[in-house]
C-alpha cells in the first residue's frame, strides 16, 4: 500500500509507517499544487498532510485507491471532507497534539506583551541602551479575560492562576460547575471587557465569532488593555484593532494568526511598535509536531491494517454491517441535536439521550456522539466531530447521559434528546415512518408533532384561539414566505399550543418581530436544518 506524505511531518511518525512492510512510503520534497498532485496519486492508498497541501475534490477523484487522508493537526480546512465522504475515504485528524504548545505560546506572548521583550531585544540588537522606553507591567494581581474555555483556554487559565492573575472567562457553553473547577469567574462579554487588563481569544472561527472583537468591543474595554489572538485569524477585526491602538484605547496586541496568511505587503499593524507578531507558531514546537506526526501515523496504520477507525472526522467507529443499521440514527440524532441547540439556551448542564423500542438494540455511543455533534457545532465550530465531541462536552461541563428505555409508546423505535439548563428543560424526539428513509420529529417539549427534520422550521407557542393559523399564513404570504407543511399541538381547547411550520425560506426579521408582538404568541424561533 502506497503512503504519500505531502507535507513535513515528524521523522518518528514517518519511521512508524516505514517500519511496516505492508507500506511503501514516499515523502515529497516540497508542497505540490493540485495539478501536480493529480498526476501522482493514482496508486496512493493514504495521504498525510499538514496545513499546506490542499486535498481537493479533483485530487480525490484522481485517486481511485485512496482509503484514508491523515491530517497532522486539528483543522481539516485544507481537505474536502464532503468529497472524501462521498467516495468512502476516511479523513482523520490529531485533535489533542498541539494543546500545550498553543497554550504555552499564548502565555509567552502574554509575558512578552506585558514586559515589551521583543521591542527591548530589537533595541539592544541595534546597539541602544534605553531602559526607560521599555517599562512594562506585572501580571501579578492583573485580570486576564479568556474568550473560550476549551482545551487551550483552560490550559492558559491554569498558567495565569499560577502567576497570581485573576481569570474571567466568557464561554456561553461552559457550565458553572466546570468554571468553578477551573477556578475562573464566568461572566458575560459586557462585564469581561471593562474588567480585564489582558484579553486572549481561544474560540473557533464561525458566524458568531467572525469579527466579534471590533470597534464596539474595543470601546467597552478598559483603557490601556492588551489583546492576544493565538486562535483563528479574523476573530479580531484588524482594521478596528489598528485604530484602537492608534487612539491609545488599546495599549498593545500580540498576534499569531491573521485574517490573511501570510499578511499582505503594507500590513499596517506591522508598523506599530505596540504590536508583537509571530507567523502562526501555535503548533510549532518539536513536541507538538512529534506528537501529531506519531498520532497520525498510528491512526493510519490501525485503519489500513486492522480496520480500526479513530480520530475520524467523517465516520463513526463501526464495522460496515453495523454502520448500515446505525446510519439513519446518526442523521436523525445529529438533527435532533441541531434542533435543540437552536431552541435551548447556550449554557447547559446536562444532555440526556434516550433510546426506545428497537433502538435499544443499537450501539448507542456513535448515535450519542452524532447528537452531541449537532448540539455542539456552534460551540466548537468546524473542528467538532464524532471523535472529539465527548471531550468537548466534558470541557464545557456538560454531563451526557444515555438511557435504554422499555417505556411503551406509539412507535416501534424512537430516539429522544433532552437538554437541561438549570430548572429549564428542552426536548425533542424522533422516529421513522415506513422505512429508515423517512425520519420524523414526533415530539418537541412534550408536544406531539410531525415534522420532517430538514430545511427551515418556524416554532411558536400560542394561545389556542380561532383565526391564529390564518393570521400567520396571511402574514407569511404577504412577505412571499411559502408554508410547505404545518403541525399543530395543543394541551386543551383554549390552552397553550405549539405551532410548527415548514417553510421554503427564512422569514424576514420584521415578520418575526411583528408576530412576537401578538400578546397571545411567545417563544418565536426559526430553526435551520440541512436539506
Amino acid at each position: 500500500m502506497n503512503v504519500l506524505i505531502c507535507d513535513p511531518v515528524s521523522p518518528k511518525g514517518i519511521a512508524l509507517l516505514e517500519r511496516r512492510s505492508e507500506f511503501s512510503v514516499t515523502v515529497l520534497p516540497k508542497r505540490l499544487s493540485e495539478a501536480e498532485l493529480v498526476l501522482i496519486v493514482a496508486d496512493v492508498t493514504a495521504l498525510v498532510v499538514r496545513s499546506e497541501t490542499k486535498i481537493t475534490r479533483k485530487v480525490l477523484e484522481s485517486a481511485p485507491n485512496l482509503r484514508v487522508v491523515g491530517r497532522a493537526g486539528v483543522g481539516v480546512d485544507n481537505v474536502d471532507v464532503e468529497a472524501a465522504t462521498e467516495r468512502g475515504i476516511v479523513v482523520m485528524n490529531t485533535p489533542s497534539g498541539n494543546t500545550i504548545s498553543t497554550a504555552e505560546l499564548t502565555f509567552s506572548m502574554l509575558m512578552a506583551l506585558a514586559r515589551k521583550i521583543p521591542q527591548a531585544h530589537l533595541s539592544m540588537k541595534a546597539g541602544e541602551w534605553n531602559r526607560k522606553a521599555f517599562q512594562g507591567v506585572e501580571l501579578y494581581n492583573k485580570t486576564l479575560g479568556i474568550l473560550g474555555m476549551g482545551r487551550i483556554g483552560s490550559e492558559v487559565a491554569r498558567r495565569a492562576i499560577a502567576f497570581g492573575m485573576r481569570v474571567l472567562a466568557y464561554d456561553p457553553y461552559l457550565a458553572l460547575s466546570r468554571a468553578k473547577a477551573l477556578q475562573v469567574e464566568l461572566v458575560e462579554l459586557d462585564e469581561l471587557y471593562p474588567r480585564s487588563d489582558f484579553i486572549t481569544v481561544h474560540m473557533p472561527m464561525g458566524d458568531e465569532t467572525r469579527g466579534m472583537i471590533n470597534a464596539a468591543a474595543f470601546a467597552k474595554m478598559k483603557q490601556g488593555a492588551r489583546v492576544l489572538n493565538c486562535a483563528r485569524g479574523g476573530i479580531i477585526n484588524e482594521g478596528d484593532l489598528l485604530e484602537a491602538i492608534k487612539s491609545g484605547r488599546i495599549a498593545g496586541a500580540a498576534l499569531d494568526v491573521y485574517e490573511v496568511e501570510p499578511p499582505p505587503a503594507g500590513f499596517a499593524l506591522r508598523d506599530l511598535p505596540q504590536v508583537i507578531m509571530t507567523p502562526h507558531l501555535g503548533a510549532s514546537t518539536e513536541e507538538a509536531q512529534e506528537n501529531v506526526g506519531i498520532e497520525v501515523a498510528e491512526a493510519i496504520t490501525d485503519y489500513l491494517l486492522n480496520g480500526a477507525v479513530r480520530n475520524a472526522v467523517n465516520l463513526p467507529n463501526l464495522d460496515s454491517k453495523t454502520y448500515a443499521l446505525v446510519r439513519p440514527y446518526l442523521d436523525l440524532g445529529e438533527n435532533l441535536g441541531r434542533l435543540l441547540a437552536q431552541l435551548a439556551p447556550k449554557r447547559n448542564d446536562r444532555l440526556v439521550v434516550t433510546y426506545g423500542g428497537k433502538a435499544t438494540q443499537l450501539p448507542g455511543d456513535p448515535i450519542t456522539r452524532s447528537v452531541l455533534k449537532g448540539f455542539l457545532e456552534s460551540a466548537g465550530g468546524k473542528d467538532v466531530n464524532q471523535v472529539n465531541v465527548r471531550t468537548l462536552a466534558k470541557s464545557l461541563g456538560l454531563l451526557v447521559e444515555e438511557i435504554k428505555s422499555n417505556e411503551e409508546t406509539d412507535y416501534n423505535e424512537w430516539l429522544h434528546v433532552a437538554v437541561h439548563s438549570g430548572e429549564q428543560k428542552f426536548s425533542a424526539g424522533g422516529t421513522f415512518y415506513g422505512s429508515h428513509t423517512q425520519p420524523r420529529i414526533v415530539r418537541v417539549n412534550s408536544h406531539p408533532v410531525e415534522i420532517v427534520p430538514s430545511g427551515v422550521l418556524f416554532f411558536m407557542t400560542n394561545r389556542d384561539r380561532p383565526g391564529i393559523v390564518g393570521y400567520i399564513g396571511t402574514l407569511m404570504g404577504k412577505h412571499e414566505v411559502n408554508i410547505a407543511n404545518m403541525s399543530l399541538s395543543r394541551e386543551k381547547v383554549g390552552g397553550l399550543a405549539l405551532t410548527v411550520l415548514s417553510l421554503d425560506s427564512v422569514p424576514p426579521e420584521s415578520v418575526l418581530a411583528e408576530i412576537q408582538k401578538d400578546p397571545d404568541i411567545s417563544n418565536v424561533r426559526v430553526v435551520k436544518l440541512p436539506g
